[in-house]
């Protein structure tokens, strides 16, 4: 049974709601749900990698900085046209055990940070093994 095979009146899922018992999102939900479908042990640690795109270099630099100070490696990528002309930023750990409160609490985490800086939050990945 998948995740979301148990509404019950076929309304489309809002992505970007919260799960009402864990307060995680949705697409953080769908996420966890595509890892362990490809075999993943999600209480083994994995790496896991954060994106953040930013209009100015200066809204960049200062996420990077405190993404670093928090523990995370950080890459500062510039604009090309792949990304949309935007600073990149990637920040990412190879230690992270997936639960639900490090899932919910890097998102909402990541998502302030670049909202703090003018850019957008898009979400993670992570490896399967």
């Amino acid at each position: 049974m998948g995740l979301f095979s148990r509404m019950r009146d076929h309304r489309p899922v809002d992505l970007d709601e919260r799960a009402p018992q864990t307060g995680v999102k949705y697409s953080d939900l769908l996420v966890l749900e595509q890892l362990v479908n490809a075999g993943a042990d999600l209480t083994a640690p994995r790496h896991v990698v954060y994106y953040l795109y930013f209009p100015s270099e200066e809204g960049a630099t200062a996420a990077a900085a405190e993404s670093t100070a928090a523990g995370f490696g950080t890459d500062l990528r510039a604009p090309t046209p792949e990304a949309d002309d935007l600073w990149v930023v990637v920040a990412e750990r190879h230690d992270y055990v997936l639960d639900l409160d490090i899932v919910r609490d890097n998102t909402d985490w990541f998502a302030e940070l670049a909202e703090r800086h003018g850019g957008d939050y898009d979400g993670w990945e992570a490896s399967v093994a």
